[in-house]
């Protein structure tokens, strides 16, 4: 789902047609921004979906089909703990330096067997306004786009993409100038995988705007939170906002329990240098997070950034074992 040619702030929701609309929201925009937002909805008894402008302005809005869910093999997924894999500025996974302006290159990022890949695609450092589209290698790019970006823009958006027979991938700059990209793997889908999707009616999760149990976002730290026991990984929507200067956020799953944060003998989990999202100052922005819940259902949200901000996160679905 894309906004764009905004004249004010203002989100935009995605439900099932025929339910309430919910507090959620699944794209932030300003004035004058084109704002993507990978989206996984849950459709009404007819098929459709409802899209709402909560901005008090016309906006544009346009939405790709990707893909759909059932509860069968081919829909199964396997969550992990996001692994990069592709890192242009020191040449990780990729030839080292930014992609060319309508440039591209293939990247295995899994191995053969799986059908699909979970990532989060970064561009950063573009040179000018452009975008980025993901596809299966080997296949001509689509004219969608996955990622949005403006000049100096660093900015990134959950993806989910068919691989080729050999677990590969391509990714195109559709920019007239260079820009650098970060791929990080955060799940796959196969027939061996054991998870199926599960959507519920959206919700909101965490909101530090509001009172809250955890209190603040700490600076340089994190926030965890229990999902329940049992479900593999959890579709959030992260939306970070009223922020004072740069950072970047992190999703990563907690290696403790919840008696050892009730009785203050939990660790603090290693820091993660994965990205979910990247924000500047002033600017509220979202991302699609698809988190491990890893073995005891807690999720930990970072603020890599040295400066305040708030978080929200709201709860789209989660996987399960069939």
């Amino acid at each position: 789902m894309t906004a764009a040619n905004s004249t004010s702030g203002g989100h935009v929701s995605v439900y099932a047609s025929g339910s309430l609309r919910p507090t959620a929201s699944n794209i932030n925009f300003e004035a004058g921004q084109t704002v993507p937002n990978l989206v996984i909805a849950q459709v009404g008894a007819d098929g459709y979906v409802e899209l709402y402008n909560g901005g008090w302005e016309p906006v544009d809005l346009i939405a790709d089909v990707t893909g759909y869910f059932g509860q069968n093999e081919a829909s199964g997924y396997a969550p992990q703990a996001p692994a990069r894999v592709v890192d242009t500025r020191n040449g990780t996974g990729a030839p080292g330096g930014p992609v060319a302006g309508q440039g591209s290159f293939t990247v295995k990022v899994v191995e053969p067997g799986a059908t699909a890949v979970a990532l989060n695609v970064t561009a950063t450092n573009p040179q000018e306004a452009g975008h980025l589209t993901v596809h299966p290698a080997g296949q001509a790019a689509p004219t969608t786009s996955n990622v949005n970006f403006t000049a100096g823009q660093t900015v990134a958006n959950s993806v989910i993409v068919p691989v080729d027979k050999d677990g590969r991938i391509t990714v195109r700059n559709g920019s007239w100038a260079p820009s650098d990209v970060i791929v990080e793997l955060v799940g796959t889908y196969s027939a061996a995988s054991p998870c199926a999707y599960v959507p519920v009616t959206p919700v909101r999760q965490i909101d530090t705007r509001e009172s809250w149990s955890k209190g603040p976002w700490p600076t340089r730290g994190y926030l965890w939170q229990a999902f329940s026991i049992g479900q593999e990984a959890w579709v959030l929507n992260t939306t970070v906002t009223n922020t004072r200067g740069a950072g970047f956020l992190s999703v990563a799953p907690d290696p403790n329990t919840t008696g050892s944060y009730a009785d203050r003998t939990a660790l603090t989990p290693v820091r993660p240098v994965s990205s979910t999202l990247n924000w500047t100052a002033g600017r509220t922005t979202a991302n699609l997070v698809q988190a491990s819940a890893g073995e005891y259902g807690i999720v930990d949200f970072w603020n890599q950034g040295w400066d305040s901000a708030d978080l929200v996160v709201d709860i789209f679905g989660y996987y399960d074992n069939w």
